[in-house]
């Protein structure tokens, strides 16, 4: 069994894991200037109709699957 080499494979890996934690980062600024800023009641309000909507749709789209004799796996 060979032992592990450093390559490109590694430098892609950390490249990729660098994007991931600034789009992470920028998001948390995002989050936080909308909670520090008096935006956040309004924001769980439209979050809240927006659950219960998909939540409506979701429902919908099992029960046509059903109908269609779709079943689930």
């Amino acid at each position: 069994m060979q032992g592990h080499r450093l390559g490109t494979d590694d430098a892609l890996y950390g490249v990729v894991m660098l994007y991931w934690a600034l789009v992470f980062f920028i998001l948390a600024l995002i989050a936080a200037f909308f909670g520090f800023g008096g935006i956040a009641p309004g924001a769980a309000t439209i979050a809240k109709i927006l659950f219960f909507a998909f939540l409506v749709v979701f429902g919908v789209s099992v029960v046509m699957g059903l109908l269609r004799g779709r079943v689930p796996r």
